[in-house]
């Protein structure tokens, strides 16, 4: 490794550990020739996955967006940053562990609703409206009825066991 201060290639390592839940380490390093410290990052390789769009163009899959895409759709919503990452993580995860190269935007979008539905159901709702790319008021008032039917369906099934 070199240095980023003075570009020598002799260090140490001063400290390891696991970081992001055991999916890379975090070495401490110092310098034999300046003694400065800096941090570096070890992961594992992971083979690009691809996902392929509605018009059959491909792109590769991005965590920061579908971050900020669940980020758009909680937006002012009781919904935690960690619940957010975790969802982020679980469906990576996921995504990788089922599809080998590639995925089909669908699958990532009836992912995404299924989590947002447990998470919170107005942020469903939006992000079904950019999803499904609603037309008018119509769809809108439509999904919404058939969300607070299967909560109010729900709430019954929790009342009843009670």
């Amino acid at each position: 490794m070199r240095c980023p201060y003075c570009q020598e290639e002799d260090d140490r390592v001063v400290n390891s550990r696991s970081t992001e839940g055991g999916q890379a380490v975090k070495r401490r390093r110092e310098c034999n020739s300046c003694t400065r410290r800096y941090t570096t990052y070890e992961r594992v390789e992971e083979k690009p996955l691809k996902v392929v769009k509605k018009d059959g163009s491909r792109e590769e899959f991005s965590r920061q967006k579908l971050r900020e895409g669940l980020d758009r759709a909680c937006e002012k919503r009781p919904v935690s940053t960690d619940a957010i990452d975790s969802v982020v993580s679980e469906m990576e995860t996921t995504l990788r562990e089922k599809f080998e190269r590639e995925v089909p935007a669908e699958e990532v979008g009836k992912m995404v609703m299924k989590k947002l539905r447990e998470l919170d159901s107005v942020a469903y709702i939006r992000f079904a409206s950019v999803y499904r790319n609603f037309k008018d008021v119509t769809d809108f008032a439509q999904e919404a009825k058939t969300v607070m039917e299967e909560e109010e369906s729900g709430r019954s099934d929790k009342d009843s066991q009670d």
